[in-house]
């Protein structure tokens, strides 16, 4: 629970309805209008706040209240964790296709719309259990190929979103954009966690019916969020990556460049393939950061499936009360979101990731000794969560704006890609280990487990020290 990405939001007025006519497909030869970025982030906020609505039912605590009541093993939590990690194996695929498509929002729809749409089998699924059509094991193992092939299908378009959106912001805004953002979507979560939660604790037909109405509502809301993306200036990738050697090598769209180059000269100058394996090698930042990022999520993600384990089943919390906590912890993340932005845009990303990375690699070390009584349930947990909620959203943050800094323009995605991926590898591997620590160990493998991370997460900082954050001294 402690590394959940909680994006929550700030009150921005998303006028997307006032939109008069839908932006076209542009290249980086192109220059982008204000009004059209102003645009396009609006949409982009708008996704993030009803994408948010969408992730409540298939991810976080109520998948795992769900699967709790059906009765699964700390196996299979570690293995609902690590599935949308491994499946980041894949984002080079996704890059590589990406790259070669035309548009953006094309291909966003192909690859996140379907994965969306994919767990309305689950819906059905739920609805079969009630009819008694399915047994709960049955549930467990559909739950899992569902979450499988929806990662799948999104690790296919993350790197591709990234690069796009990395396209619009520009550079003096990141900070505060995503801080801002972010901030929508914690808003959102804010208020919706708890609403989630009391459905799916006092639904009538039932806490599995309950979650089967949050889920279905959830995926409506995702496919709208999808629909977003069509108010956000488009990107042709053949067009990015030829251009970039007129550009400084920095995410960025440059606002003067002359227009009269002819699509067919710009996508003539793709380079051999080992020419961009070569200059990833000689790119010492760059593996800086994926040595720092694999080793971080994997300490974290050793014992961060199993926090919401040990409220719901060790500790026997009800469900309203841990929705209540992520609440907070959203709450947290609202406020600090933007404070974070905009310090990262004054002393940069890296300070903040360090100096608030010792005290997330701490935080697991805080669970130790928590019991059900009446001090812990309504004070420890609730400030528990908000400091976890306020010191994710610099990690979260920071963590975004150093890689989209780093990456350079040409084949950006590939970068972006290879960066998930082997972070993707390492936390799976984390969250395998955690399970099956958890699951074989005699006594105490929850606490344990809770310190040997803290020790990863302090190590995995080392790295940190090595790194220059470019237009940083």
């Amino acid at each position: 629970m402690d590394s959940v990405q909680v994006e929550t939001t700030a009150p921005l007025t998303l006028e997307i309805t006032q939109i008069a006519s839908p932006p076209t497909t542009l290249s980086p030869t192109s220059r982008i209008p204000k009004d059209s970025i102003r645009t396009s982030l609006k949409a982009s906020t708008a996704d993030s706040v009803l994408a948010t609505v969408y992730s409540l039912g298939t991810s976080g605590i109520l998948l795992s209240n769900f699967l709790v009541e059906l009765g699964a093993s700390p196996v299979v939590f570690g293995m609902l964790s690590s599935i949308p990690m491994l499946v980041n194996l894949i984002q080079p695929l996704g890059a590589y296709l990406s790259e070669r498509s035309t548009s953006r929002f094309q291909y966003s729809l192909r690859t996140h719309g379907i994965g969306r749409l994919l767990w309305l089998v689950l819906v059905i699924g739920i609805a079969s259990v009630s009819w008694g059509l399915f047994n709960t094991h049955q549930l467990v193992i559909l739950t899992l190929l569902i979450v499988l092939f929806s990662n799948l299908l999104g690790g296919l378009g993350t790197a591709s979103w990234l690069s796009w959106v990395a396209m619009i912001v520009p550079r003096r805004l990141r900070g505060r954009y995503f801080g801002t953002r972010n901030s929508a979507a914690s808003l959102t979560n804010l208020v919706c966690v708890p609403m989630a939660g009391i459905i799916v604790s006092h639904w009538y037909g039932g806490s599995l019916q309950g979650y089967g109405v949050v889920l279905l509502v959830g995926i409506v809301f995702g496919i709208i969020g999808l629909g977003c993306q069509y108010f956000q200036v488009d990107m042709n990738p053949r067009s990015q990556n030829t251009y970039y050697g007129k550009l400084p090598l920095t995410s960025e769209i440059q606002p003067e460049v002359a227009k009269d180059e002819s699509s067919e000269v710009l996508q003539s100058i793709y380079p051999p393939q080992d020419q961009l394996t070569n200059s990833i090698w000689k790119n010492s930042n760059f593996l800086i950061f994926l040595l720092y990022f694999s080793f971080w999520t994997l300490a974290v993600n050793l014992s961060a499936p199993f926090f919401n384990l040990y409220m719901l089943d060790t500790l026997d919390l009800d469900v309203s009360y841990v929705t209540i906590y992520n609440s907070l912890q959203a709450g947290a993340n609202l406020l600090m979101l933007i404070l974070w932005g905009k310090l990262a845009d004054k002393i940069g990303n890296r300070p903040i990731l360090i100096c608030i990375g010792i005290l997330v690699a701490l935080t697991p070390l805080l669970w130790l000794g928590i019991s059900v009584n009446r001090l812990d349930i309504w004070l420890w947990f609730p400030l528990l969560h908000i400091f976890l909620g306020g010191t994710w959203a610099a990690i979260d943050l920071c963590s975004n704006n150093i890689q989209l800094g780093i990456a350079p323009i040409k084949n950006q995605s590939i970068y972006f890609a290879i960066a998930a991926a082997v972070a993707g590898a390492s936390g799976a591997l984390g969250a395998t280990i955690g399970s099956f620590i958890v699951q074989f160990s005699q006594s105490g493998g929850l606490l344990g487990l809770f310190a040997l991370s803290s020790l990863f997460r302090l190590a995995a900082l080392v790295p940190l020290m090595f790194l220059q954050e470019p237009g940083r001294g």
